[in-house]
């Protein structure tokens, strides 16, 4: 805390001396700043707020859980633990989300809000760029909340065992009982999880003072609650796929949004450079956050209960209870947008409306955070089906049809995660194209019909028969392996989509990067350059298929939880976009390498490929057999009949291999016809 008040006393010693208005020029990013700030305005320090903000977030949440206690015990059947229990662990996970939203919400503010020290204005060396004073408070802050978090996380551990077992929390401190806990208690193993992530995302974040990294630790920080998102009432019971995934859009968009706003509160408190363009780049965030949240609210609540226990039973008041606070935050993302946005872009001296405003919304978020945690402690009301199937508790939903080549297809259950990201990407990459027309620029249709075709091959797979039947069905999940792995990032890749960015944004003002910047120091960062070169890039791609075939237990691990599934499907996405992205190169890379030398990389990799598929088919023992088995399928399967006919689904792998290939000629033949032309689409001039 008193760190704090020494840094912002060091930026207003920087930029703003005593008695003397502000210089002609901002040092950390080469701008010039507004002049003309209030004589009464001064630099205030903010954590008072935000040990304001986690009290109300606890007080409510242990409040409001308390309250419901004799009901949620009578339905768990364990006896009460004490109030140190009972009243704390809702307390501390309260302010958990809370330190993990200001974690986020400040290395967002630090990689995208605020500009970093820019000497000159030169944006081509941002891939370089150090953090400005604010942008280094603000990524500081962001770890120091990301290590305090993981402290709550392992301070969340006995408090579980201790929740429930019914026994007091002193009981639970010993180190013995806490290993009980960690190997048997599935939630204090989920806690364990985050607590490492957000313990070395916080670690990092302490070391790092480069622009460049804060995108990463953001990424970390939304990492950090990603295994919370897998637990819960939502996770169980009935539809259980759509409640994680709706849930998880929830979490990780609550996160930005509330964190933002703190993060901004704190910019504004310290009297900082360029709010209003924060604050309008934030806005934009927020008005998606609340859409999403909104959306994905409805869908989780609508698969918990029906219409008539909203106003019944206390889990219904709690969703209205909260419904109600998102509202209200609504109506406060509107005198943003209509008020403060529009007095802070005016004067930018004038910050008294936007901080009172601020203050009074991250109270609002706090109190919506603290009813919201209350519901993984309130028993939701009974199910809709009381009698589920063995294969509805396991998968989520019903199979009623053995699946073939052509009945997939008529199969249908929208993904809620993978569909709507599809969705997303279409939506965003046309608004991309639209864009750059509308700045004049051309466009060619090819890389779009590409970037399209991804997207619907994405929402088909999973939101089709494949989808629906990969958990369920091991040679169904090899197509769907295939086209996760293999087809789809091809499409995707081809679809330049980094290259679509540099052409839709013209480069930003000097010394303030925008989305332009952003994305072509990305492509020159180490990083990248590290992640394309060519053993790297294999070594991910292939390793991780051995690692998991390979070591069956490990693949009946994945395969029998709804959590595993998703990481290994997120897994074979993003491993695929990642190693076609550096071996077609539509886009531009660190160190561009000629076609034949890619095309060299490709075929050396095929064996590794050919390889895979005549271990499957000499396999003998049944991959994931207790889990298949535990389905109950209502059609008679061999599992390792099946199991060496998912060998011709990894042969047909070979096709979209082939088109790689012949890509990798094709530009190979254009090079030589034009060898002044290196890329299938110009990078825009800048």
């Amino acid at each position: 805390m008193r760190a704090e008040a020494a840094w912002t006393a060091k930026w207003t010693q920087m930029t703003h001396p005593v008695n003397d208005p502000p210089t002609a020029t901002d040092t950390t990013t080469g701008t010039t700043p507004t002049i003309g700030r209030r004589p009464q305005e001064r630099v205030r320090p903010t954590w008072p707020l935000y040990l304001l903000f986690f009290a109300v977030a606890g007080a409510v949440g242990g409040t409001v859980a308390y309250s419901f206690l004799g009901e949620s015990l009578a339905a768990l059947g364990i006896p009460n633990p004490g109030i140190a229990t009972t009243f704390g662990l809702p307390f501390f996970r309260a302010v958990g989300w809370m330190l993990a939203a200001l974690s986020a919400g400040s290395f967002l503010f630090a990689a995208f809000l605020i500009s970093p020290r820019l000497p000159g204005g030169d944006h081509d060396r941002l891939h370089q760029a150090s953090l400005s004073v604010d942008g280094h408070l603000a990524s500081r802050t962001g770890a120091v909340a990301a290590i305090c978090f993981g402290l709550i996380a392992l301070l969340m551990i006995p408090l579980v065992l201790s929740d429930v077992s019914g026994t007091p929390l002193a009981q639970t401190l010993g180190l013995e009982t806490l290993t009980v806990a960690v190997e048997q208690v599935a939630m204090a193993q989920v806690w364990l999880i985050v607590a490492l992530i957000a313990l070395v995302t916080g670690g990092t974040g302490l070391m790092s003072r480069a622009w460049i990294t804060q995108p990463l630790l953001l990424l970390g920080s939304i990492l950090m609650i990603i295994p919370l998102g897998l637990t819960g009432h939502s996770s169980s019971g009935g539809n259980h796929d759509h409640g994680t995934n709706s849930y998880l859009w929830h979490l990780v968009f609550l996160v930005l949004w509330v964190g933002g706003l703190m993060a901004l509160l704190a910019h504004g408190r310290r009297l900082g450079p360029d709010l209003d363009i924060a604050l309008r780049r934030y806005s934009t965030i927020a008005l998606v956050s609340i859409i999403v949240m909104a959306v994905s609210g409805l869908v989780n609540a609508a698969i918990r209960i029906e219409l008539t226990d909203l106003l019944t039973t206390r889990y219904g008041l709690i969703i209205v209870a909260k419904t109600i606070g998102v509202i209200i935050l609504g109506v406060f993302g509107w005198i943003h947008r209509a008020w403060v946005i529009p007095q802070v872009q005016a004067n930018p001296a004038d910050r008294r409306l936007f901080r009172q405003v601020a203050i009074v919304e991250v109270l609002v978020m706090a109190a919506v955070t603290g009813i919201a945690i209350t519901m993984g402690r309130t028993p939701p009301p009974p199910p809709r089906i009381p009698n589920l199937s063995q294969m509805a508790t396991k998968l989520g939903y019903e199979l009623s049809e053995k699946p073939t080549i052509l009945n997939v297809w008529g199969m249908w259950r929208f993904d809620l995660l993978f569909g709507a990201l599809a969705l997303l990407l279409a939506v965003g990459y046309l608004s991309a194209v639209w864009r750059t027309r509308q700045t004049g620029h051309t466009w060619s249709s090819t890389p779009t019909a590409w970037w399209l075709a991804g997207c619907v091959t994405l929402l088909v797979t999973m939101s089709s028969g494949i989808g629906l039947n990969m958990p369920a069905v091991f040679s169904v999940h090899m197509v769907g392996h295939i086209i996760l792995s293999l087809v789809i990032p091809i499409f995707l890749v081809l679809g330049a989509p980094l290259t679509l960015l540099m052409t839709a944004f013209a480069p930003g003002a000097p010394g303030r990067p925008n989305i332009h910047d952003w994305v072509r120091a990305f492509t020159r960062s180490r990083l990248v350059g590290m992640i394309t070169h060519p053993v790297v890039n294999t070594l991910q791609f292939l390793v991780f298929f051995y690692v998991m075939y390979l070591f069956i237990p490990l693949y009946e691990l994945l395969i029998s939880k709804y959590a595993g599934q998703l990481i290994m499907n997120t897994v074979l996405l993003v491993s695929g976009s990642i190693y076609f992205w550096g071996l077609m190169e539509p886009d531009p890379v660190p160190h561009r390498r000629p076609a034949p030398v890619r095309l060299a990389w490709l075929l050396a990799s095929l064996p590794v490929h050919v390889g895979f598929g005549v271990y499957l088919s000499q396999l003998t023992t049944v991959m994931g057999e207790e889990f298949y088995r535990s389905l109950l399928l209502p059609w008679d399967i061999d599992l390792l009949a099946d199991q060496h006919a998912a060998v011709t689904a990894w042969a047909i792998g070979g096709i979209p291999l082939l088109l790689a290939i012949i890509l990798l000629i094709r530009q190979w033949r254009d090079i030589r016809r034009r060898p002044h032309d290196q890329a299938p689409l110009a990078v825009p001039a800048e």
